[in-house]
């Protein structure tokens, strides 16, 4: 069973999550809280697999709720919440790493295809959301001679090819299997390839490898 906790403050939200992700035989709604604190203090009393997180909450918001989960040993995947599309707090808990986020309005079905793709260690960004992510990071100021865009391209300069390929595929949003068939690798090579990144990239997930991908062509 996959164990997910919900963090929001509006109830509401919170049954209608509950009760989406209760239509998942293989998934289980461990816990719920109303603000980051509670948040923060579930995810180290239940331990569960996937957090779903709210942006804007009072006291601890859910930016500074993702920084203190994923500081965490063995932290979770946390997928956050918002009303809102791809803006500056969605991209700050992308950098924290968030694994991807859901606008509220979600279908159902891609909340629970969501949920699970977290658990398994993908990243949950449609093309949609990685275009308008793309464009916030190439809003950004340009890199000073020590800034984000200059290190991001050192640590690409440390890939192979293949390395890089598949780099770039995780950057365009692209699952395992697509990555698979486009690049002819299997699925597990593929797995293992990610993985090397996430190490050699010190990533903490398949989001930041796309943030820092999209940060060396700044």
């Amino acid at each position: 069973m996959i164990q997910v906790l919900i963090v929001d403050d509006d109830p509401l939200v919170r049954v209608a999550l509950s009760m989406v992700l209760g239509a998942g035989p293989d998934i289980e709604v461990v816990a719920e809280a109303g603000d980051g604190a509670a948040g923060v203090a579930a995810v180290r009393r239940v331990r569960p697999d996937v957090v779903l997180m709210d942006i804007r909450m009072p006291g601890l918001d859910g930016l500074a709720a993702t920084d203190l989960v994923m500081a965490e040993p063995d932290p979770p995947a946390v997928v956050v919440l918002t009303s809102f599309d791809a803006d500056e707090h969605v991209l700050r808990a992308l950098r924290s790493g968030a694994s991807g986020f859901l606008l509220k309005d979600t279908a159902p079905a891609e909340i629970l295809a969501a949920v699970r793709r977290v658990a398994a260690g993908e990243s949950m960004l449609s093309p949609a959301v990685l275009t308008r992510l793309i464009e916030t990071v190439v809003r950004d100021p340009a890199p000073a001679p020590d800034g984000r865009g200059i290190r991001a391209r050192a640590a690409l300069d440390r890939l192979t090819d293949r390395e890089r390929e598949v780099a770039v595929a995780v950057a365009a949003g692209r699952s395992n299997a697509d990555i698979g068939a486009e690049l002819f690798m299997s699925v597990a090579t593929v797995k293992a390839t990610v993985s090397r990144l996430l190490t050699k990239l010190e990533c903490a997930n398949r989001v930041q490898i796309a943030i820092l991908v999209h940060e060396s062509r700044g």
